[in-house]
């Protein structure tokens, strides 16, 4: 065999053992498909996107949506609990098949993952002691104001872009630690977003919530980049059910409102 003919035919082998290595790959959906179960990553206590409840039971907005999903594929629900900071290494390490969060599609983290058609939108608020003398978010931007965010979190992100002259104090476990750090005195103020923030206003004694927002931002699911056929999936069931008005319910129940506390709380 000639030089040429025998580098061609290995090359062309070399192509269809490639190719048959890629096909046999299974993707996110046929693994769900195969055992029956989606898993997802949540942030473990984030209400009322993501909480246990006074019954014990894991529920939330971002939880119902997948269970509803879930439900409707006919397959069991998993939920895999995470701080924030771990949400992303549990979805790239494939420990879970998507992330349910109230996640930002920020530049930055879609170079690692992929996310869904926005779901909902949060407005970025900032909140203080009762008796503080600040009355709107932007009072706070100068030197001598700790500021408490989520760590590695768009509020956090959105505290260093606008208020800048502020000290930022970054807290791992959610909300919830940020408004702990204000309560104690830890920080002057803490970022969140509205709808996070309304459940504490009403459970904590001494809070307020400043005048303004500091931004709007769009909140998705997400998914890695390999699992094109789950990211199309979650995109088309997200429109579904914002037609047939289920999307609205869910949201209007546990985003807009505090009507869930009487509820879970």
């Amino acid at each position: 065999m000639k030089l040429k003919s025998l580098i061609a035919s290995l090359v062309g082998g070399a192509f269809m053992a490639a190719a048959a290595t890629v096909s046999l790959a299974e993707t996110t959906m046929e693994k769900i498909v195969r055992t029956g179960q989606m898993t997802i990553a949540v942030q473990t206590q984030g209400p009322p996107v993501s909480f246990i409840d006074k019954n014990g039971k894991r529920t939330g907005l971002a939880v119902e949506l997948a269970q509803m999903m879930a439900d409707d594929m006919g397959v069991k629900l998993v939920v895999q609990d995470y701080d924030w900071k771990g949400l992303i290494p549990a979805l790239t390490s494939g420990k879970a098949d998507f992330i349910a969060a109230d996640m930002t599609p920020t530049a930055q983290r879609s170079m690692q993952i992929m996310f869904t058609e926005p779901v909902f939108f949060a407005e970025t608020v900032a909140f203080t002691k009762a008796d503080s003398e600040y009355t709107n978010w932007e009072d706070l931007n100068k030197p001598g104001v700790t500021l408490a965010a989520t760590q590695a979190s768009s509020y956090a992100a959105a505290a260093r872009k606008f208020l800048p002259e502020a000290e930022l104090k970054e807290f791992s476990g959610g909300t919830a630690q940020a408004v702990q750090a204000v309560v104690s005195g830890r920080a002057t103020a803490g970022v969140t977003d509205k709808a996070t923030l309304s459940g504490f206003l009403t459970t904590i004694d001494g809070l307020k919530q400043l005048d303004g927002e500091l931004n709007r931002e769009p909140l998705g699911f997400a998914v890695r980049p390999d699992s094109v056929h789950l990211l199309n999936s979650l995109d088309n069931y997200i429109r579904l059910i914002r037609i047939d008005g289920r999307l609205d319910e869910k949201i209007a129940y546990w985003w807009d409102s505090t009507d869930w506390e009487a509820d879970h709380k």
